[in-house]
């Protein structure tokens, strides 16, 4: 493992998130495949959402900021506790993880989000 890697190392990896994200899926299961993120899973969508360009993350490294949320739509009725960010052009499946909380939610609704950070951490 190295000892040391420079910001533009992380930010590379990060910028992949800055820049080809287009949505963000709120799912009833932690999804692995941009086909269960979109469809098998998904609960509701935010077109678009607010990435962050790569910055210094608490405690070392570098992280993006994913905002808050305030218009998402439902689509389905059930409880979301994963999100899933994909670049529906190429069909990827970028990044995944637990909601903050798990929210439970009905079709014809909006979802809120607060924001949250995605990141790497220094080598230690």
């Amino acid at each position: 493992m190295a000892d040391f890697l420079h910001d533009d190392v992380f930010d590379s990896g990060l910028s992949v998130l800055d820049t080809l994200v287009e949505n963000l899926y709120i799912c009833s299961t932690l999804p692995t495949t941009f086909t269960q993120a979109s469809d098998t899973y998904k609960l509701g969508v935010k077109a678009t959402p607010t990435v962050s360009a790569p910055s210094d993350r608490t405690g070392g490294g570098r992280k993006v900021t994913i905002s808050a949320i305030t218009d998402g739509t439902v689509s389905a009725d059930g409880t979301a506790g994963f999100y899933a960010l994909t670049d529906d052009s190429t069909s990827k499946l970028l990044a995944q993880g637990d909601l903050n909380a798990t929210q439970v939610v009905t079709s014809g609704n909006v979802f809120t989000l607060t924001s949250f950070d995605i990141g790497f951490p220094d080598p230690a």
